[in-house]
């Protein structure tokens, strides 16, 4: 297995998703544009949009009907705006110093996609030469990618995106529903245009690292789920980020997260599904090696409600988010300091996940207490010299003297020392 080249600055990149339809009341790009300097004041360098094309209305799910169900690739849904608008957005982007990456969806497109009536041959049929849906996805028909012509007109929408709009790069839904060798050709078309693009695949195959940047955290997902859940020790979770570092490509970055579209809306809030512990896990994401962090649509407010997929069912953002300060602390982290690409385990206790960075001129302990009772750390049995400083609230800590720091349920210390 060989990696993509890795772009250096993603180590310290921060991924935001931003689902348009429900980002707001008004629901379009415009909006969006106007949040800019927000996301960036908030460490925010990725824009990942969900998919901008027009929806099909064949099979429709719902009355506005899924993102992922694509009528035509080089248009953009109405509902958002328009070329120029998107256009817009992407500029305005880059000149905050954010860059911005579109959802592809490679493996179907929608039944009344222009394709099935002037390329049928782009798609799978059954027996009766009716096109068929993948799984149970009744909203979607199935691309044919034994049909070199269907995977050389996806890459040629692909290009117009990146050569006429300036867009950074791609995230592939469902990534290994399409053959490797696509992406592997549709990157290397890319990048003859613009250079150093990003390429965020979600699936959690390895193989996927020969054509992508970054691949998803979906195993560390659902662990740490089960773990809250049942109250196990921190050993599984340790021993699975030891192999994120371990038993992939060198420098191989995964999407860590608490949140997305998907969990959202059909798995439950970050709240439902970790609750207490929700922001400790939102800490690993920021400060673990091999993570790039998500955050998706409305985490900041914090947003405690599943977003309907198929119909309108806007955030509402009060004039101060809540955790705008939270997330902007932690971007700030990744984007000010730089740590080797290890971690060292420090030993805190059986429900305390706790480990070391080290910079050149910096070191950085992370402290995540996942119990459910008080609990009290000793400093002095991690440093015996100086005085370290709480990242969180600017405190100079000095526990020599062997003072204990308590840790609630759920609590999340972060230590830096030059």
């Amino acid at each position: 297995m060989q990696a993509s080249k890795v772009l250096s600055f993603l180590k310290q990149a921060v991924i935001y998703e931003v689902n348009t339809r429900q980002y707001s009341v008004e629901g379009n790009f415009e909006f969006i544009r106007n949040q800019l300097p927000r996301l960036r004041e908030m460490g925010v360098t990725i824009l990942w949009m969900m998919p901008i094309h027009p929806i099909g209305i064949v099979n429709r799910k719902g009355s506005l009907g899924s993102y992922y169900s694509s009528k035509d690739y080089y248009d953009i849904n109405p509902e958002f705006g328009t070329h120029a608008d998107f256009k817009a957005l992407v500029d305005d982007a880059h000149a905050h110093g954010m860059k911005l990456i579109i959802d592809w969806v490679a493996n179907h497109t929608a039944w009344d996609n222009h394709w099935t009536n002037t390329y049928p041959e782009y798609y799978e049929r059954n027996p009766s030469g009716d096109f068929v849906s993948p799984y149970d996805w009744e909203d979607v028909i199935q691309l044919n990618h034994n049909e070199p012509s269907a995977h050389a007109a996806m890459k040629d929408a692909m290009m117009y995106w990146v050569r006429h709009f300036d867009i950074d790069g791609f995230r592939a839904d469902l990534a290994h529903l399409t053959p490797l060798p696509f992406w592997l050709d549709a990157r290397k078309e890319a990048e003859l245009i613009k250079p150093e693009l990003i390429w965020l695949a979600e699936t959690d195959d390895a193989n996927y690292y020969g054509a992508f940047d970054m691949i998803y955290a979906w195993k560390w997902m659902h662990q740490t789920e089960n773990s809250i859940k049942n109250w196990h020790t921190v050993e599984g979770l340790k021993t699975l980020l030891e192999a994120t570092l371990n038993e992939n490509p060198i420098g191989a970055l995964q999407l860590f997260f608490t949140s997305n579209h998907d969990e959202n809306s059909w798995n439950g809030t970050e709240y439902e599904k970790y609750g207490i512990f929700a922001l400790a896990l939102a800490v690993l994401s920021f400060t673990w090696p091999a993570a790039v962090p998500l955050i998706y649509s409305g985490q900041e407010i914090p947003n405690y409600r599943r977003l309907a997929f198929f119909e309108k069912d806007a955030l509402q953002w009060p004039d101060s988010p809540a955790l705008f300060p939270f997330y902007a602390k932690l971007g700030k982290l990744r984007e000010t300091f730089a740590f080797d690409d290890r971690a060292s385990w420090l030993e805190a206790g059986p429900h305390v996940l706790a480990f070391m960075r080290k910079g050149e001129q910096l070191q950085l302990m992370v402290f995540l207490y996942l119990g459910n009772s008080k609990r009290y750390l000793n400093l002095s049995q991690y440093s015996n010299e100086g005085s370290w400083l709480d990242y969180f609230t600017g405190i100079a800590i000095d526990r020599q003297d062997g003072e204990p720091i308590e840790l609630l349920p759920g609590g999340y210390l972060l230590l830096l020392k030059a």
